[in-house]
C-alpha cells in the first residue's frame, strides 16, 4: 500500500496544548511519516491562526471560540467541511466529538470513506460519574448538563463509525454500555511515552531550582483544571498532609476553567504557601518539572487511562490516583504506586504521605515504575498499532 492521506479533527491544537489527545497525535503522525501524508485539522485556540507544517505534518485551523464552552466545538464543527481538500483525503481520523459534523457531511453526500472514532475518557461515563458527586457548583452544573449533550453526540458519532479505536478495556466496556456498539468494531490502542524524553535526570536538584523548589517534599499534578480532575480532592487532601509535613509543595501543572475557584479554595483552607501554579508548560520543560516530583497525583473521577500517570513513571515516579476508570491499567497498584478508592480524601492523603516519607519506597515503585511503561507504553507501540488500524479500515 502508498502513503494514504489522513485528516485528524480535533478542537485542540496538538502542536500548542500538553494534553493527553494533543501528545497523542503529535507522537503517532510523527512515527508514520514514511506511511502517510497526514492533516490535522483543529480549532482556533491558543494563538492558531495561520496553517503551519511541523515535522511533516500539516496543521489546519478551523474557526472555533475559546470563549464559551461548547460552542467552540459546534463552531469548530461548523466549519471543517469548509476547508478546501480536505474531501480529498483517504480517511479521517476524529477524537471525542471533534469530528460529528464532518460525518453528517460524508453520510449526507453519500461519501463511503472509512471514519474513525478515537474515544479516550468515554464522555457517557463522564457525564454520569459527575452526576453522583453532590457537590458541584453552579458553573459545574451547568458543564456538565453540556457534557450530557456531548456524550449523545459521541454516541452517534460512535455508532456510524467505521472503526472505533479507544485506550483501555475499561473504556471497551463503558463504550459498549453507553453507545451500545459492536465489540467487534472496537480496537483497544493504549496511549505512550517517549522513553527517551521522559526518564529520570541524574541532576535532579539542578531541576528543582529551576522551578524556585529546595529539599521540601514535592507532589505534582500535571492535566487540565477541568472537574474531572477532580483538584478539589486534592485541596482537601492537602489539609491533611501539611499537618503532618507542613513544608510540602504542591505543583500544579495546567491550565482550565476551575483556576479561579481553586485558587479560592486554596485561599480559604490557607494554603496558599503550600500551592505552586505553573500553568501550561511547553513540552520540554515538563521531563524536568515531573522530576521535581516526590509522587505524582491525580485524583481523577474518570479517566479512560491517564497518560501523565505514564510519564510519571516513565521518569521513576511513584504514582496515587483513585481506583478509577482505566486507572488500574496503567498503575499496578502496590507496586508502581497507590490506588485508593474514589472520593477517599483520608486515604488519598495517606498514601501520598506514606510515599513522601520513605525514600526506598520511591526508589523502588519508581524503577517497577519505569520498567513497566518501557515494556506496555511506547510511543512506538502506539503508532504501529495505530497504522494496523489505518490499513483495516482503508481496507474496508
Amino acid at each position: 500500500m502508498g502513503k494514504f492521506r489522513l485528516a485528524i479533527f480535533n478542537t485542540q491544537p496538538p502542536h500548542l496544548y500538553v494534553g493527553g489527545v494533543e501528545r497523542r497525535i503529535i507522537e503517532t503522525t510523527k512515527r508514520l511519516q514514511n506511511q502517510g501524508e497526514f492533516t490535522v485539522y483543529s480549532g482556533t485556540k491558543a494563538g492558531f491562526k495561520e496553517p503551519s507544517t511541523i515535522n511533516g505534518v500539516n496543521f489546519v485551523p478551523c474557526h472555533s471560540t475559546d470563549r464559551i464552552f461548547p460552542l467552540d466545538n459546534w463552531y469548530f464543527n461548523r466549519s471543517l467541511s469548509k476547508k478546501e481538500g480536505i474531501f480529498d483525503n483517504d480517511v479521517y481520523e476524529a477524537h471525542a466529538v471533534s469530528g460529528y459534523g464532518f460525518q453528517k457531511t460524508l453520510i449526507k453526500r453519500g461519501i463511503k470513506k472509512p471514519f474513525i472514532h478515537t474515544i479516550h475518557g468515554v464522555l457517557a461515563d463522564e457525564y454520569e460519574q459527575a452526576k453522583k458527586n453532590g457537590h458541584q457548583s453552579f458553573r459545574n452544573t451547568i458543564a456538565n448538563y453540556f457534557m450530557g449533550r456531548l456524550a449523545k453526540l459521541e454516541s452517534e458519532t460512535a455508532q456510524n463509525a467505521t472503526v472505533i479505536v479507544t485506550i483501555s478495556n475499561y473504556s471497551v466496556d463503558k463504550i459498549k454500555q453507553f453507545y451500545k456498539v459492536d465489540e467487534s468494531k472496537i480496537h483497544i490502542v493504549p496511549n505512550g511515552v517517549d522513553v527517551e524524553k521522559f526518564q529520570p535526570l541524574s541532576d535532579r536538584e539542578t531541576a528543582k531550582r529551576q522551578f524556585g523548589l529546595g529539599s521540601e517534599p514535592c507532589v505534582l499534578f500535571v492535566g487540565s483544571l477541568i472537574p474531572r480532575k477532580g483538584l478539589h480532592f486534592l485541596v482537601e487532601a492537602a489539609k491533611k498532609i501539611v499537618k503532618e509535613q507542613p513544608k510540602t509543595k504542591f505543583l500544579i501543572v495546567g491550565e482550565g476553567p476551575l483556576r479561579k475557584q481553586l485558587d479560592s479554595s486554596i485561599e480559604t483552607a490557607n494554603l496558599r504557601g503550600n500551592f505552586q501554579f505553573l500553568g501550561n508548560l511547553k513540552d520540554d520543560k515538563l521531563p524536568a518539572v515531573y522530576n521535581c516530583a516526590d509522587v505524582f497525583a491525580l485524583p481523577s473521577i474518570q479517566e479512560g487511562q491517564g497518560i501523565v500517570l505514564l510519564e510519571a513513571q516513565a521518569c521513576f515516579k511513584p504514582v496515587v490516583a483513585f481506583d478509577i476508570g482505566g486507572v488500574n491499567e496503567a498503575v499496578r497498584n502496590g507496586e508502581t504506586g497507590l490506588l485508593v478508592k474514589l472520593g477517599g480524601v483520608d486515604e488519598f492523603a495517606d498514601a501520598l504521605l506514606k510515599i513522601i516519607s520513605d525514600n526506598a519506597l520511591q526508589q523502588k515503585m519508581g524503577s517497577a515504575g519505569r520498567r513497566f511503561v518501557l515494556e506496555n507504553f511506547t510511543w512506538d507501540i502506539c503508532a504501529q498499532k495505530m497504522f494496523s488500524v489505518y490499513c483495516e479500515a482503508l481496507g474496508s
